[in-house]
């Protein structure tokens, strides 16, 4: 019995871990188009914007699609060892709001 329950068990993980792959896959694949077609400024022109705003290490990006536009969510160590996250609009490039953690 235990054998079952933990087989069902690794079944089921490794099926959320696929799922979670491909919402990944889809969301790259939709801000790659975003990019192409305008609606998005690439990570590349974004980033240089930022680190003239924030001083510090970026320690993960993350992107989102909310009400029909894209934002990037970077999270930031401060020089002052402070962890923030910085939500920056996609599009205009504008940081839009920042969290302490």
């Amino acid at each position: 019995m235990r054998i079952m329950m933990l087989a069902m068990l690794i079944s089921t993980a490794a099926s959320a871990a696929t799922v979670a792959r491909e919402d990944d896959r889809e969301r790259r694949d939709a801000m790659r188009r975003a990019v192409e077609s305008g609606d998005a400024m690439p990570l590349s022109q974004i980033l240089p914007k930022l680190r003239s705003r924030i001083a510090g290490d970026v320690t993960g990006v993350d992107v989102e699609r909310q009400r029909g536009r894209w934002r990037y969510e970077f999270r930031i160590i401060g020089r002052d060892g402070r962890v923030r996250d910085v939500y920056v609009d996609a599009r205009s490039g504008e940081i839009e709001r920042i969290e302490e953690k």
